[in-house]
């Protein structure tokens, strides 16, 4: 299946940013992993892996309103940072690149471009996985959730990381599985593109506007002109 393009790409394409989880990692595992740990704590059954996966990339409390909506938001609230640091222990245990993830990032690095991460995730926990996963300091730019006052889908994280990097926003790309990952690409003039293998929070790609969407990361290779 061939990615639906509607728009014209950059003329020079200098790199891409892209967004962490769902996007490039495929985290659920592990977010999951610390709340099955956490209801064991708290004497709860744990819910199921498929809703748990369904709205990740919402952050820890859409998680644990998974398995402790009936006790309200005050105690959902303070139960996070008991998960945060549960999952900060098993980050990186069972998460996985993307299938073809891995060969696209060195196909952009093969072509002297590139490539950076945007991601609504706490810099601590962002930084840490990096580091587990043996991708510390490849990146040319990291913004995290609270790097800034801002995230997306606010376009200052995205305009940071063009800054960082060293990318014209009218020269990059940027790709993302949510609607905010679109909205705040958009907001800030890059070229958007929305993948349809990540978490996509209930949505559908095709609706969020985004000038392509792919269904794996071989259409990026494609669309971005990478092939050897």
């Amino acid at each position: 299946m061939k990615a639906n393009v509607p728009t014209s790409l950059p003329h020079a394409i200098e790199g891409v940013l892209f967004d962490l989880d769902g996007t490039l990692l495929d985290s659920a595992p592990d977010l999951y992993a610390a709340l099955v740990v956490q209801c064991g704590e708290e004497s709860t059954p744990a819910p199921l892996y498929a809703p748990v996966r369904s709205v990740v990339s919402r952050g820890a409390r859409a998680v644990l309103r998974c398995a402790f909506e009936d006790r309200g938001e005050p105690a959902i609230e303070a139960l996070v940072p008991r998960y945060l640091d549960i999952y900060q222990r098993v980050m990186g245990e069972q998460t996985t690149t993307f299938d073809g993830i891995d060969g696209l990032l060195e196909r952009i690095e093969a072509r002297g471009m590139r490539w950076g991460i945007v991601t609504n995730k706490a810099g601590f926990l962002t930084d840490e996985l990096l580091v587990r996963i043996g991708w510390s300091g490849r990146a040319h730019a990291v913004v995290s959730g609270d790097t800034l006052p801002l995230k997306k889908p606010d376009p200052a994280p995205v305009l940071l990381a063009c800054e960082r990097a060293g990318l014209k926003p009218a020269h990059g790309v940027f790709v993302g599985d949510d609607l905010r990952d679109i909205q705040a690409g958009a907001a800030a003039g890059l070229y958007t593109v929305a993948v349809r293998w990540g978490y996509l929070d209930g949505g559908d790609p095709q609706a969020w506007g985004a000038d392509a969407v792919v269904d794996h990361p071989d259409q990026l290779v494609d669309l971005l002109r990478l092939q050897a």
